[in-house]
């Protein structure tokens, strides 16, 4: 049989074959995969990947380092008056936070209207938070729900994408036994660290002791946030029950006189370095009694009403409120201003003078922006130098973040969870890639036809 040689190629041509190329040893197929997908800021552990089903281990955080937590603040969330999330508001409140020693943050807790949060928006928030701030503050998501199936997905997911501990809530409106208290704890406890959160005058029902203390047997209890009273509190450390005040107002005899560990606290948002001197720097009745004035008046109202107010004020945040929530009147911005030089102003957040905002200077917000939440559904691949080319073949998903405000990073959501389940790596990236950027441009071209069906009524 005839064979044509080609000198300066190697390479055989035979007239019952094609052109026949080197092949590549399949062993050595790893050397194409030499840069490995990494968080920009995220506290993510190397090789470990997510997401996590809710029998695995999904963090290395034990509930032993959430139980030694003294200063924990319930961080407040931030928008645009478009409605979205003021990410870079926020990022400026956490990272005020850590620098004056708060040692963890509560997301999307009452104070951060986690109440008024789809729940794309609340793990969102969550994996943000600990993709950003992970390795310096711990990262306590609110997951609890009145419903247990609720309760146990959500928690799943924030596990998922990173959270230190749960922040879990007794069942509201549709009350149940002290039985059923016990069996919804039990389903939320096996996934990881959780604080219970009781707080009789929101549920409409107390979380009795003797509850607690039967919970205390799982050792993914790292403690109660207790908002009935100090009574309440001595008689869960007598226990051996870790405690943390939910009440600004009495957290200093919490601490120093009953035994509790630290606070959950609101104030914090404005004075952290304040609150932090009184969970840390031994008794001061001195110090207590000068910040007693700004809690009572930050709890004139239901809280968050008054934190709102007072950042805004403060100019820390925008003026913009998702209803129901309203800010306080004329007379008690003044007020504030009154107690903000009282204190000193260089105790508070922020930079700006602290000023009294007109009513016509805040924005309420009563519906969502359908398509800002589809923008926030979509998956975005990193803009970091980190992921270039063909380095997205070892792409493996990540903690979700948010692309808004903050340059690039990895945006993972549950409409998506189709995908998690797939054994790594996912051999299909590139239509992965090509998937996403159809999707944006669909969210871009839907966003700007429903602003011009909006600005119709007003053109005729």
């Amino acid at each position: 049989m005839a064979t044509l040689q080609s000198c300066s190629s190697s390479v055989c041509l035979r007239e019952s074959s094609a052109l026949l190329l080197p092949r590549r040893n399949v062993n050595e197929s790893y050397k194409s995969r030499t840069v490995k997908w990494r968080s920009p800021r995220g506290a993510v552990v190397p090789n470990f990947h997510l997401p996590m089903r809710s029998f695995e281990i999904k963090n290395r955080t034990s509930t032993e380092e959430i139980k030694s937590l003294r200063l924990i603040t319930a961080i407040k969330t931030p928008y645009l008056p478009d409605g979205r999330f003021d990410l870079e508001a926020y990022d400026a409140l956490v990272n005020t936070q850590i620098e004056h020693g708060a040692e963890g943050v509560i997301v999307g807790g009452t104070t951060g209207e986690g109440q008024l949060m789809s729940w794309d928006e609340h793990i969102m928030l969550i994996g943000h938070t600990i993709n950003c701030y992970g390795g310096s503050i711990k990262v306590i998501g609110n997951t609890g729900s009145n419903s247990t199936r609720e309760a146990v997905h959500a928690t799943e997911q924030g596990f998922a994408v990173g959270m230190h501990a749960a922040l879990h809530i007794n069942p509201y409106y549709g009350k149940t036994s002290l039985e059923g208290l016990v069996k919804h704890f039990d389903r939320v406890l096996s996934m990881g660290p959780t604080i219970i959160y009781n707080v009789p005058s929101r549920t409409g029902q107390d979380i009795p002791h003797q509850v607690i203390n039967t919970l205390a047997q799982n050792a993914n209890l790292a403690g109660v946030k207790e908002c009935v009273g100090n009574d309440r509190i001595k008689q869960h450390i007598e226990k051996g029950i870790v405690v943390w005040s939910g009440n600004d107002d009495e957290s200093h005899d919490s601490r120093w006189n009953h035994g509790a560990t630290g606070v959950v606290s609101v104030t914090s948002n404005l004075v952290p370095s304040l609150m932090r001197d009184l969970m840390f720097g031994g008794k001061n009745p001195s110090l207590n009694a000068k910040l007693m004035p700004l809690i009572q008046w930050l709890f004139q109202e239901p809280n968050p009403i008054g934190l709102n107010t007072a950042l805004a004020q403060l100019g820390v945040v925008r003026p913009v409120f998702r209803l129901p929530y309203v800010p306080l009147p004329l007379a008690k911005r003044v007020e504030f201003v009154n107690l903000v030089k009282q204190i000193g102003r260089e105790h508070f957040v922020g930079e700006k003078d602290v000023q009294v905002l007109d009513d016509d200077d805040f924005t309420y917000l009563d519906r969502a922006h359908f398509f800002f939440l589809l923008l926030f559904m979509s998956i975005s691949v990193s803009t970091s130098p980190e992921i270039t080319g063909r380095e997205v073949e070892s792409f493996t998903p990540g903690p979700v973040t948010a692309q808004a405000n903050t340059g690039g990073s990895v945006v993972w959501f549950p409409m998506w969870d189709c995908f998690h389940n797939v054994v790594q790596p996912f051999p299909f990236q590139g239509c992965l890639v090509v998937a996403e950027r159809i999707w944006h441009v669909f969210c871009c071209y839907a966003f700007v036809l429903w602003r011009l069906v909006e600005a119709l009524p007003m053109v005729f």
